[in-house]
């Protein structure tokens, strides 16, 4: 009996290297001299995976022209190509087959229950349900007409072969990949050139990405409208302005810079097919350097600095240093994931640079909570009460953050392990969507918290700051110019003596409310 089997794509995904200073295209796949890897009884090469969504094919236009609104995969100047030594004989095809996920069943076999194959085998062909030499497919039940497969094949002393072009429309929305795929051994050191072009109805944004162009929209506007409370309290109250207010101003600035590159990034990238590595790379910078210094102003306020300490001391190097590592290793994280990514699947390279930036982070969180419990503790001791309060709420915040971060990323973990072949990858946006969010929800509670206003200094150190809390602590307690001095004094202890009298015969009244 036949049994169909799925093609193990997370096997055939390869490391994209990283190239900076060129132009790199994300829905436009090229395809530079790509060599064929072997895979079980196969030799392939991943022409991409990317979600697209449907459009309603015009029965009127021509199969191989697409109108702007169409969805379509397009097949441009596919040209395989061996070495002329190789070249002495007629060979098998070389296929190009697309399919949605859902459809990856209908791809392999294998016959009386052994071994998966790709390619069909001798005794598949003996079954009469393949011709041998040719990858093993059925059509789709649901979807008429997929698999597509697409053949070309080299005649004696012929170095290329190339694919005949076309535009492939997209009729039902799903996950789509592209392989190119041979069943010659013989056809060794064998390559691929040329490019396919992936297209949704809303412009060229993978289908994944698509959400992420008007979501930063909506984030840019966010920030323009903190912005635009913080700068008003700034400008209302500049001579009260504390150093670590100025810190937040400049994180805010980042972010309304962060939001605004990331959004006329997917813009272009949606109007061309061809992602602006310029703007990329601005976007992620902008990005790396808010979080890294965001992450040093939560860090060195819960130290207490400008607060109950006036320099950071020895502690400067060590801060600086644990910024400056952080933000190279989220700068290299980012730029691997954004600059260059030619797909919607995720695969498992990145996860060599995700570890060092997780660790960083796990560093920051113990650090920031150390220093909290340390400046909580003084600040109780010294009876700084305002400061008490805000440095409570500040706690409170960042423990609801971390319970929550933690929590999102169980569900990370889960969404990526339970979605191996990125079926959900409709709702995959949300995933970057909700850190943005977190990180900014965050924010917005420390500006409230330290919004500039006529009470500012308050909140600032001063050599002097102790003895205005404890002013500040007993504005109930009327004075007496009855009592003698040392009972003055000691107005904690004037409960205790009740209604007792004094040797000049007058009673004490109970102030105590």
């Amino acid at each position: 009996m036949l049994w169909f089997k799925s093609i193990g794509a997370s096997g055939l995904l390869f490391l994209l290297w990283l190239w900076l200073f060129q132009t790199t295209e994300a829905s436009v796949h090229d395809y530079n001299v790509e060599k064929f890897v072997s895979k079980g009884n196969a030799f392939v090469v991943h022409g991409g995976s990317e979600g697209i969504y449907s459009s309603v094919p015009n029965l009127t236009e021509s199969p191989s022209y697409s109108s702007n609104t169409d969805s379509f995969i397009r097949f441009e100047k596919i040209i395989f190509r061996r070495p002329k030594e190789f070249s002495n004989f007629s060979s098998d095809p070389v296929h190009a087959i697309v399919f949605e996920v859902d459809d990856r069943e209908l791809i392999g076999g294998s016959a009386y229950g052994g071994q998966r194959a790709i390619c069909c085998t001798v005794d598949l062909a003996k079954l009469g349900v393949c011709t041998q030499g040719q990858i093993i497919h059925r059509p789709s039940a649901s979807n008429p007409g997929w698999p597509k497969v697409f053949s070309a094949s080299f005649s004696i002393d012929e170095v290329d072969v190339a694919l005949q072009s076309r535009s492939i429309p997209i009729t039902k929305t799903g996950m789509y990949n592209v392989y190119f795929i041979h069943c010659e051994p013989n056809l060794k050191e064998i390559t691929v050139e040329g490019k396919t072009i992936w297209k949704n109805p809303t412009g060229y944004l993978p289908g994944r990405m698509a959400p992420l162009m008007n979501f930063y929209g909506y984030m840019s506007l966010a920030f323009v409208l903190l912005g635009i409370f913080w700068f008003s309290q700034y400008a209302r109250f500049w001579r009260e302005v504390i150093p670590l207010q100025n810190c937040i101003t400049l994180v805010i600035t980042l972010g309304m810079l962060e939001m605004a590159f990331w959004y006329f990034d997917y813009a272009e990238f949606n109007e061309t097919g061809v992602r602006p590595t310029g703007t990329t790379v601005w976007a992620v910078t902008f990005g790396t350097v808010k979080r890294t210094v965001a992450r040093l102003v939560i860090l060195i306020v819960s130290m207490g600095y400008g607060v109950v300490r006036p320099t950071l001391g020895g502690l400067t190097s060590k801060v600086l240093l644990l910024g400056g590592t952080f933000f190279l290793a989220s700068e290299v994280l980012e730029l691997v994931e954004n600059v260059g990514a030619v797909s919607d699947f995720s695969g498992k390279a990145r996860l060599f640079f995700v570890l060092p930036v997780t660790f960083l982070d796990a560093f920051f969180i113990v650090w920031i909570f150390t220093s909290l419990s340390a400046t909580v503790n003084k600040l109780q001791a010294r009876r700084l009460l305002a400061k008490l309060d805000i440095y409570r709420k500040f706690t409170n915040a960042l423990a609801v953050t971390v319970v929550v971060s933690v929590g999102w990323m169980c569900y990370e973990l889960y969404f990526k392990s339970t979605d191996v072949y990125n079926e959900r990858w409709r709702n995959a946006w949300i995933i970057p969507a909700f850190w943005q969010v977190l990180s900014f929800s965050l924010l917005c509670i420390i500006c409230v918290l330290w919004a500039p206003s006529q009470n500012s200094m308050r909140y600032a150190y001063s050599d002097d700051g102790e003895e205005f809390d404890k002013d500040a602590t007993f504005t109930l307690i009327k004075p007496s110019p009855l009592l003698p001095k040392d009972v003055r004094s000691q107005p904690e202890v004037r409960p205790t003596l009740g209604n007792s009298e004094l040797s000049n015969g007058e009673v004490v009244e109970d102030k105590t409310e």
